[in-house]
């Protein structure tokens, strides 16, 4: 499992709610901002925003365009060459036909959680079989959806901190997960 060859998706449907509901949520700016240079700083190779609502991929396009052909690419071409890195799809599985479209294979998709699951896989346990790309899904709001879940290939164990409280932003929790994963020790 290389950086190079893996991704990261934040998905913004199905997501829960509060309430255990199904839900889609808004894309933020720094959410798309934040991953983007957390996936560029680890190396991967993409960073998917998921939502099925147009209005959002083509605000998602509006800020990308700014920041790698717009104003934003003269004034931080830093910020211009982790937003190249993004890309906007409607759903999870377009961003798994992507991958596999880009590098030759169906990716290994890992869900991600704050939550306790039973059968989740450890930091230091994660592999893909036979060098598959990696996808590692993220969601917003209070979480993926169980279908989410249940379409992965593993689930990897939360992270946790040294208290009870549990509620990172997803933000956060990705820049945490890809330093385990790929940060030098």
């Amino acid at each position: 499992m290389t950086p190079a060859a893996s991704y990261v998706a934040l998905v913004h449907h199905p997501v829960l709610d509060k309430h255990g509901r199904v839900v889609t949520t808004a894309i933020t700016n720094l959410d798309v901002h934040d991953i983007a240079r957390a996936t560029r700083t680890f190396g991967l190779a993409r960073y998917f925003v998921v939502t099925p609502i147009e209005a959002q991929r083509q605000l998602v396009a509006r800020i990308l365009w700014h920041w790698t052909s717009g104003q934003g690419r003269e004034h931080n071409d830093k910020r211009s060459d982790a937003l190249a890195r993004v890309t906007v799809v409607p759903t999870l599985a377009d961003a798994r036909a992507a991958i596999r479209a880009e590098a030759g294979a169906q990716p290994f998709v890992v869900a991600t959680g704050a939550r306790p699951r039973s059968g989740t896989w450890g930091f230091g346990e994660l592999a893909t079989p036979d060098g598959r790309p990696l996808l590692l899904v993220f969601g917003t709001g209070w979480g993926l959806a169980e279908e989410v879940f249940a379409a992965a290939d593993a689930t990897l164990a939360p992270v946790v901190g040294a208290g009870e409280y549990n509620h990172l932003s997803v933000r956060s929790a990705v820049a945490i997960v890809l330093d385990r994963l790929f940060g030098k020790r």
